[in-house]
């Protein structure tokens, strides 16, 4: 498939759920990344917070170039436009960050990538957007005013796409709760990949998991 911004945007915004994941080893990842596409989550956010995460990444997205072309690969926790910078020479095709950065947004416009910053509040959506940002993500959702919080900033401003992370559960009552909001997709960590489900190497059961979130997803969306 063809990887451009536009195509990954709506590939963001289609699947629903955004799976959050870091770990070191480079098996492991590749193996839980395969699980997450296989389970329909084809855009997976690789969280840049290891020890040597960037090598780590680099050796997944060749892994997957050559394996699954379908699986696009972002990357999150980027604070600064020089580790977008790497980050995109590595192989990611968004960039994610608990923080808005101009820098940051100036470097993934260049190469055409999509920039989702951590937002706060209506005047960071707004520069955001200014900035050229699509999809905005609010950051930590629970704390901002959790879905409430999305409820406010549609209303005067219904063309904003939002991304909630923190605070979002793998469960009917919590995604009804943001997409009934207006949210654009979810970004989701450890509630959907599990510790328990990592510690057992358990790749069919993360792929179980994504795929029922996507299809409840689904539901909620009436599709």
């Amino acid at each position: 498939m063809a990887v451009d911004r536009i195509s990954v945007l709506l590939a963001m915004m289609d699947q629903g759920v955004i799976p959050v994941f870091y770990h070191p080893d480079v098996e492991v990842c590749k193996n839980v990344i395969q699980a997450c596409a296989n389970g329909g989550a084809k855009c997976i956010e690789f969280t840049n917070r290891g020890e040597f995460a960037p090598q780590v990444f680099l050796e997944v997205t060749r892994h997957f170039a050559k394996a699954d072309k379908s699986v696009i690969m972002g990357v999150g926790s980027v604070v600064d436009a020089p580790t977008a910078g790497v980050y995109i020479c590595n192989g990611a095709k968004f960039v994610v960050g608990p923080l808005l950065n101009a820098d940051i947004a100036k470097v993934c416009n260049r190469r055409k990538i999509p920039y989702s910053p951590g937002c706060g509040t209506m005047s960071e959506i707004n520069y955001a957007e200014e900035l050229g940002c699509e999809i905005v993500k609010i950051f930590p959702g629970n704390s901002v005013g959790g879905p409430d919080f999305v409820k406010s900033v549609l209303a005067p401003c219904p063309w904003t796409r939002i991304m909630p992370t923190g605070g979002v559960d793998a469960t009917e009552k919590s995604l009804r709760e943001w997409f009934q909001a207006g949210v654009a997709c979810v970004g989701i960590g450890s509630k959907l990949i599990t510790k328990e489900l990592l510690d057992a190497k358990d790749y069919a059961g993360i792929e179980k998991k994504v795929r029922e979130t996507i299809q409840l997803i689904r539901t909620i969306r009436g599709k």
